[in-house]
């Protein structure tokens, strides 16, 4: 009897212990289970985040790359319209310079001389301001009527500055020489090559 009861005893042990023992094994794989799940969780955080900071660097840089290019691009600009105002006012010094000089009496001469060397010309008008008009019309006429360029007149208008205008053929065209059309058309013509040579001064 005394037998049994201890081998009962000791199966009760040799079970409580198995079960113990079971119960640890699940208790560790489950919390290894859990660690590994946590791990993979932190890991995925942590390159969704990388990730994220990448690319918001990358978009920080192209937006500074862009910015430095804009700015480029802006300052070039500015410096090409500071160029053609400089250019600009230099070609109208030398313009009004020239017609405000005797000068000018000499290139409308000669400017008329062409005008009457072409056969489809008429009835050719010069036109400036009064001002010029009291200046230069003595000289003028004086060198038409030496080159026997008759059928020319001298006509007044102050609607320009300076300079002067061709009229031909009962005035159904114009050829416009004041100084603002000048300066406009030798600054048009000159600015394509400014802009030209700051290019390759850039490069």
């Amino acid at each position: 009897m005394e037998v049994q009861l201890q081998e009962l005893i000791e199966q009760i042990k040799k079970d409580g212990v198995a079960v113990a023992e079971t119960e640890a094994k699940d208790i560790v794989d489950a919390a290894k289970a859990d660690a590994e799940k946590i791990i993979a969780e932190a890991q995925a955080q942590a390159d969704k985040i990388m990730a994220e900071a990448k690319a918001e660097t990358e978009k920080m840089t192209k937006s500074s790359e862009d910015a430095i290019r804009q700015a480029g691009r802006n300052l070039l600009i500015s410096f090409r319209e500071s160029v053609t105002r400089e250019l600009k006012t230099i070609i109208s010094e030398n313009v009004n310079t020239i017609y405000s000089s005797d000068e000018l009496a000499e290139l409308i001469i000669n400017i008329i001389e062409c005008w009457a060397n072409n056969p489809d010309a008429e009835d050719i008008t010069v036109i400036m301001n009064s001002q010029d008009i009291n200046r230069f019309e003595d000289n003028i006429l004086a060198s038409l009527k030496e080159k026997m360029l008759n059928g020319i007149t001298l006509k007044a208008n102050d609607n320009f500055d300076g300079g002067f205008r061709i009229a031909v053929n009962n005035g159904s065209a114009y050829y416009d020489y004041s100084a603002e059309a000048v300066v406009d058309m030798l600054s048009n013509y000159l600015s394509p090559k400014v802009t030209e040579l700051l290019k390759e001064a850039k490069e």
